[in-house]
C-alpha cells in the first residue's frame, strides 16, 4: 500500500499577511496570545476576531474547542472587554519576548544550515546523494537528501516535505526532518533500520519554501507564505499548501484574498515552488513509485490523512491510512508520552482545505 499523511506538531505559529521591507524586522513586542474556550459561542468568537482584525493559530473558531488568538498591544483592552466572562488563558504575555527567548537558545539556524545535508552525504558517499526538486521564485534551490541501503537505490520512495509554511522551523531542523535523516543514516548498521533502508529509498526535503523561510530569518519571524507578488494587490505571498493543482477551486477550502494567510493564488499551481515540487513527485512516481508521503507541519499534535477538500469523501485507502496513523501515534506516545490525535483533515478542521499537497499526492501522484 502507498500512503500520504500530514503531520502537525507543537510550535509557536502565526502569519502576517502584509509585506514587511527586508530592511525592517517586524516586532511582536507586547503582543499577547490568548487561548479562549469557545464552547458554543462560535459566532461570537468569530465576530470578535473579524471586527478586531485578529489572527488565530488554529484556523476558524470551532464549537467545544479552544481558539488561540493573537492580540496586538493596541487592541488588548478592546479584546479583553469583548471576552469578559469567557474562560481564557494567556499563552504568551509578550510574544516578542517569547521569540527573543527562542533565538537565544541557538537551536534554529538560517538557510545556510542546509550545508548539513552535504556534510551528511560526505559521510555516506555510497548510500546518499544531495538532490534538488528545482528552484523557488527567488532562485533558491529546494534541496533534499536521498539515501538508501546496501541493496542500492531505485526502490519505492518515502518522501518528506518540511517548512512549507515558513515560520514552522521545527519541521525543518534537528527536531524533525533532518533529525530523521541523520538518525536513519547513522544507525544504518542496526538490523531493523537496515531493513527499511534496503526496502525503500528515503528522500527528504527539509525546506520546500526557502524564500519564505529566509524572510522569517531576516524580517518577520511569523511569516507563513512564499514571497510571490499578486497583480492588483500590495500583499505578498501564496500559501503553497493551498496552491497544488488538485481540488484547488473547492468552495471554502482556501482564501481568494491575497492578504489572507491561506491565499491560494490566482490559479492552481501558479506558485513556482508548487510547480517544481509537483513535477518532481510525478517523475519520482513514474521512475520508482512513491510509497509514503508526509508533509510535516507545526502546531497541535495531529496525524492527519486525506482528504482535506471534502468532509464526506474518503480516500480509497482510508482504512489503511487510519491504521498507519494510529500506529504512528502509539509509537510516539510510547517514547515520550505525548498524545497525537488521528483522523482525516476535516475531522479536525471543520472548514475544507483546497489545493493541499497531501490530497494531490494521494490522488494525482498515487501515493
Amino acid at each position: 500500500m502507498r500512503y500520504s499523511l500530514l503531520v502537525s506538531g507543537g510550535l509557536l505559529a502565526l502569519a502576517s499577511a502584509a509585506s514587511v521591507p527586508s530592511s525592517e524586522k517586524k516586532s511582536y513586542d507586547g503582543y499577547k496570545v490568548v487561548r479562549l474556550t469557545v464552547g458554543e459561542h462560535v459566532a461570537k468568537v468569530q465576530n470578535i476576531v473579524d471586527r478586531l482584525g485578529l489572527t488565530t493559530w488554529k484556523g476558524k473558531p470551532r464549537a467545544n474547542a479552544d481558539a488561540d488568538i493573537v492580540v496586538p498591544p493596541s487592541l488588548i483592552g478592546a479584546f479583553e472587554a469583548e471576552i469578559a466572562g469567557m474562560k481564557a488563558v494567556t499563552m504568551h504575555d509578550d510574544l516578542g519576548a517569547s521569540i527573543a527567548d527562542e533565538a537565544s537558545f541557538s537551536v534554529y539556524a538560517g538557510i545556510e544550515h542546509l550545508q548539513f545535508l552535504d556534510d551528511l552525504h560526505s559521510q555516506y558517499l555510497n548510500q546518499s546523494q544531495v538532490v534538488s526538486a528545482g528552484n523557488s521564485l527567488k532562485g533558491n534551490a529546494i534541496t533534499g537528501i536521498h539515501f538508501w541501503g546496501k541493496a542500492g537505490k531505485g526502490k519505492p520512495a518515502v518522501v518528506f516535505h518540511g517548512t512549507v509554511h515558513a515560520r514552522e522551523w521545527i519541521s525543518t531542523m534537528a527536531q524533525v526532518v533532518e533529525y530523521l535523516a541523520f538518525n536513519l543514516l547513522t544507525t544504518s548498521d542496526n538490523a531493523e533500520v537496515a531493513g527499511f533502508l534496503d526496502k525503500y529509498d528515503f528522500i527528504f526535503f527539509p525546506v520546500v519554501n526557502p524564500d519564505g523561510f529566509i524572510y522569517t530569518q531576516e524580517s518577520d519571524r511569523m511569516w507563513r507564505k512564499n514571497r510571490q507578488t499578486t497583480s492588483g494587490s500590495s500583499c505578498i505571498g501564496h500559501d503553497i499548501n493551498r496552491n497544488w493543482p488538485y481540488k484547488w477551486s473547492t468552495s471554502g477550502g482556501a482564501s481568494s484574498n491575497p492578504c489572507a494567510e491561506d491565499f491560494k493564488g490566482k490559479a492552481e499551481g501558479d506558485a513556482p515552488e508548487t510547480v517544481v515540487l509537483a513535477d518532481w513527485l510525478k517523475k519520482t512516481q513514474a521512475a520508482q513509485g512513491v510509497k509514503l508521503f508526509i508533509d510535516w507541519h507545526a502546531y497541535s499534535q495531529l496525524l492527519m490523512t486525506p482528504y482535506g477538500y471534502s468532509c464526506t469523501a474518503l480516500a480509497p485507502k482510508n482504512d489503511e491510512l487510519q491504521s498507519l496513523a494510529r500506529g504512528a501515534a502509539a509509537a510516539i506516545k510510547a517514547v515520550n508520552g505525548v498524545s497525537f490525535t488521528t483522523g482525516t483533515h476535516l475531522l479536525h478542521h471543520l472548514q475544507g482545505r483546497a489545493g493541499s499537497s497531501v490530497d494531490y499526492v494521494n490522488d494525482v501522484t498515487g501515493a
